[in-house]
């Protein structure tokens, strides 16, 4: 049996991990500064832990009993959507940065053989739409449009140094926008698939939905268990570079509102507001992943319907609640 810890575990993506390790037969401990917020954690352990702190992370990566710790899964940030980006640029290089300082080097103290990090497609540069795809050795020259993927970059580099130097077998992956159940629908940090299953559930039948931009920015967007799908593989590959995982779906922010309310059923006017886009749009090879046999299988009109018709669900018990 392996042995894994999950950093960030109270989060969207790592609280599916622990679910999909453990029905691969892993024995999991998740660790975060929060508990999954929508359902249980299906961890064998969870902890409370800051993992900006040494001392925690060393305590993180303690043995399971009489067990040490096989592999680790980095999955903890300061992150959300453009809205937060663009405004906590400070937490999010201190505070990521700490962490991703920390856990390599409680790894290493606690004899981990693997270790992966979750890194981020923000590390590409602003592209226009329908440039040629990006491979992964493109995000040299560094050209990140924001902090979050220039802090990414750099936990990139520090992982490559402990993997080099110190043994740690270590897989990176770049994550692209990823989307489902049982994630932050609210209070500023959500992405814009949630975000806008948000405001259409909100949205009276005939009523107007606000979107941030002028509609026209270009985005891809992956299925949570199609991601999870990618980290398996990866972590069983022997890629030892950075690699994407991601669809070639792109959709520009306009047709991704229009999707969701075709879902929803209803009849809405879409307007535009001022309010943070980030990049007109990115468009990166996942040749390197599609080389261990991975490809995404949710289409993103699926993955919608599913994911809306969970946000729907909190918008009706947030309102019961008030």
């Amino acid at each position: 049996m392996e042995y894994a810890v999950v950093c960030g575990a109270g989060g969207f993506i790592a609280h599916h991990l622990v679910k999909r390790l453990k029905a691969d037969g892993y024995w999991v401990r998740g660790v975060d500064v929060k508990k999954p917020e929508f359902a249980p954690t299906a961890a064998d352990e969870f902890v409370l832990l800051d993992l900006r702190d040494m001392d925690q992370a060393r305590r993180a990566l303690a043995p399971a009993g009489a067990h040490k710790i096989t592999e680790v899964y980095q999955l903890a940030a300061e992150m959300g959507g453009m809205g937060f980006i663009s405004t906590a640029e400070c937490e999010i290089m201190r505070h990521s940065t700490l962490i991703n300082l920390n856990v390599p080097q409680a790894a290493v103290d606690a004899g981990v053989a693997r270790y992966f990090l979750s890194s981020s497609v923000c590390v590409y540069r602003d592209m226009a739409v329908g440039e040629p795809e990006l491979t992964e050795d493109g995000a040299y020259p560094a050209q990140p449009d924001n902090e979050y993927g220039w802090e990414k970059l750099y936990a990139e580099r520090v992982l490559q140094a402990y993997a080099r130097n110190r043994g740690l077998t270590a897989r990176i992956a770049r994550f692209q926008n990823c989307y489902g159940p049982e994630g932050t629908w609210t209070g500023g940090r959500e992405k814009a698939p949630a975000a806008i299953c948000r405001k259409v559930a909100h949205a009276e039948n005939g009523g107007v939905v606000e979107v941030w931009g002028d509609g026209t920015a270009v985005r891809s967007y992956i299925y949570v268990d199609d991601l999870l799908d990618g980290i398996v593989r990866l972590m069983q590959s022997n890629i030892t570079v950075p690699a994407n995982i991601g669809s070639t779906e792109y959709v520009s922010v306009r047709e991704l509102v229009e999707t969701v309310i075709e879902i929803s059923g209803k009849q809405l006017t879409i307007k535009y507001v001022a309010g943070p886009v980030g990049v007109q749009s990115r468009n990166f090879s996942n040749a390197r992943i599609y080389s261990v046999g991975w490809r995404p299988k949710t289409s993103l009109r699926d993955g919608l319907a599913t994911t809306y018709e969970w946000v729907k669900q909190q918008v009706k018990m947030a309102g019961r609640q008030l």
